[in-house]
């Protein structure tokens, strides 16, 4: 029984106790919700329905959850329940109820955990959005590898998701970054606010051998080209590393598109209708503090030139013109102070900013080498990079540690703790209980041990220890899942692989044995297993894929 088929079970029995006492009907919710108690020893599932109806139908609530628990207690699969405390309801399944689960995650296979929990919701996800003045730095790997995890959630929840990648190929940054190719080009050091890095030298040279016309054209004319052309080598560049990283875009979004195509005079001529512009000293500006900024912002220097804060605008007015309800927005710990900003300014066109913008705030990410920071990129020159983690870790390894901790903290990576083969590497403990469990079912189907037909699984024999807690654990995944999805919170889902399904496969596999030894006759209970076994198997795939890793069949 799954959690969402006890909790019907528990409403159905609500509904009965309602027409028994005579008792309102319409105080009665929709639905239901059952959850694993802290302690195990409470039972499988507990519910509080009790204490939330009391109130509505004026019945005290331990009278009606004694009255819930009296009827809960015939239904079919419901071993007991208990009251506790004021009202709660602390429910044991029977064994048989409780084994149906194995079956139901197998046969539900990849669709398992998935929910319609957020369906309706229409959302534009923005992150990594690194400018293309050189590689993806450490940070940017971390969003790579959160915000990929993000949206893989919140699809499994029924959002509608665009996954957007925000290039700033416009404005100071990309002529510096021009100035320094052409700098490079003709053997000169770099601007003193330029870029450094051996990645520069190969992008000019590279940019030659495309256009060796550019040797023979003035500063002004080769900046040019070394503007046009770098930045489209470094665009290419970041979309293979991420791509390479697992991570692939559904829109690319370039600055230079905002400004070519008027966007952002559109932005400043709704704000304008808004009533929120004013001009000031030649300059036009944002009345921000409306809103609760703490300053007004410039949108058009008194010298005609866009702020960057103009194109955040336009780009803001682009996608909620595309139809995306809510629009998330990534940003490294550098950026904090935007967000009063970028919420002022959602409200300044009309909208509420806390139900169509979301800022998220990742910290710092250290990558280790024998306990020491690493503090520059051969590549790069200032920054470790994509390919330095990489390199250092593997892809699985890098995203799994990426993901594995709440973006709001910052983050130490060992190298010689991700690339160790043994329990204390988190990616390697978990990977290795997908590996066991193919091993098992490759392993049986040798001794022709297979689950066989659905309706000859004998459930009730799932009724060790070990076996009942690895199918609660089980069971956890769908609410794991939901609850990623809208907190925002992908560690979720790697914490419950390590401390839930993992260990309680591993004390399972230690006390209940699958396979049948030497010349053992194989029997339901065989059978039985192979089928939890199965269903852990398909727990630890579904759930390393939301986070974008493997599940390997061997190691």
């Amino acid at each position: 029984m799954t959690p969402a088929e006890l909790a019907s079970v528990v409403l159905a029995a609500a509904h009965a106790v309602f027409e028994q006492r005579g008792l309102d009907g319409a105080a009665l919710p929709a639905s239901t919700v059952v959850e694993r108690p802290r302690n195990p020893e409470h039972g499988d599932y507990a519910s509080t329905l009790a204490l939330q109806l009391s109130k509505k139908v004026g019945v005290p609530p331990r009278e009606l959850a004694t009255a819930l628990a009296d009827e809960l207690s015939r239904a079919p699969g419901v071993k007991s329940v208990e009251i506790a405390g004021p009202g709660f309801l602390n429910i044991r399944l029977d064994a048989a109820a409780a084994g149906q689960l194995a079956r139901v995650i197998v046969e539900t296979g990849a669709e398992y955990g998935r929910s319609d929990r957020l369906a309706g919701e229409k959302i534009n996800l923005e992150f990594v959005s690194a400018n293309p003045t050189g590689p993806v730095h450490i940070g940017g790997v971390r969003w790579a590898a959160v915000g990929d995890a993000l949206s893989r959630l919140l699809r499994a929840t029924g959002a509608d998701v665009g996954t957007e990648y925000y290039f700033n190929d416009a404005g100071s940054q990309i002529d510096r970054f021009a100035r320094s190719l052409l700098a490079a080009a003709k053997g000169e050091p770099a601007p003193e606010d330029g870029y450094g890095g051996a990645y520069i030298a190969e992008i000019a040279t590279e940019v030659q051998a495309r256009r060796p016309e550019v040797r023979s054209l003035d500063d002004d004319a080769a900046q040019e080209v070394f503007r046009v052309e770098g930045v489209a080598l470094m665009f290419d560049e970041i979309r293979t590393s991420l791509r390479d990283f697992g991570v692939e875009f559904d829109t690319y979004f370039n600055e230079k598109d905002l400004h070519d195509r008027g966007e952002l005079d559109l932005a400043l001529n709704r704000l304008r209708q808004q009533g929120h512009l004013y001009e000031s000293e030649g300059a036009t500006w944002l009345r921000t503090t409306d809103f609760g900024d703490d300053k007004d912002r410039v949108l058009r220097k008194s010298n005609g030139e866009w702020t960057y804060f103009a194109a955040d605008c336009a780009y803001y007015l682009d996608k909620r013109e595309r139809g995306f309800e809510r629009v998330v927005i990534m940003l490294g710990a550098d950026h904090h102070g935007y967000i009063g900003r970028m919420k002022a300014m959602s409200a300044c066109f009309g909208d509420d900013p806390e139900r169509n913008l979301e800022i998220l705030i990742g910290q710092l990410v250290n990558l280790l080498r024998d306990g020491a920071p690493m503090r520059m990129s051969k590549r790069a020159g200032t920054v470790i990079t994509l390919e330095d983690l990489v390199d250092a870790i593997g892809v699985d390894a890098s995203r799994y540690a990426l993901a594995r901790y709440s973006s709001d903290s910052p983050i130490d990576i060992d190298i010689e703790l991700w690339t160790r083969a043994t329990r204390d590497n988190p990616v390697y403990y978990v990977q290795y209980v997908a590996a066991r469990t193919a091993g098992v079912a490759r392993n049986a189907a040798e001794v022709g041990l297979v689950p066989g037909d659905a309706d000859a699984f004998r459930p009730e024999l799932l009724d060790h220890e070990k076996e009942n807690e690895l199918l609660k654990a089980l069971a956890q995944f769908p609410a794991v899942v939901a609850t990623a999805a809208e907190l925002r919170e992908p560690h979720r889902v790697a914490r419950y692989l390590e401390e839930s399904v993992a260990a309680s496969y591993h004390r399972f596999y230690d006390n209940c044995r699958v396979l049948p030894l030497g010349d053992e006759e194989i029997t339901d209970l065989h059978r039985a297993r192979l089928w939890l076994n199965n269903a852990t198997r398909t727990v630890i795939a579904n759930g390393l894929y939301l986070l974008g890793v493997s599940a390997p069949e061997r190691m």
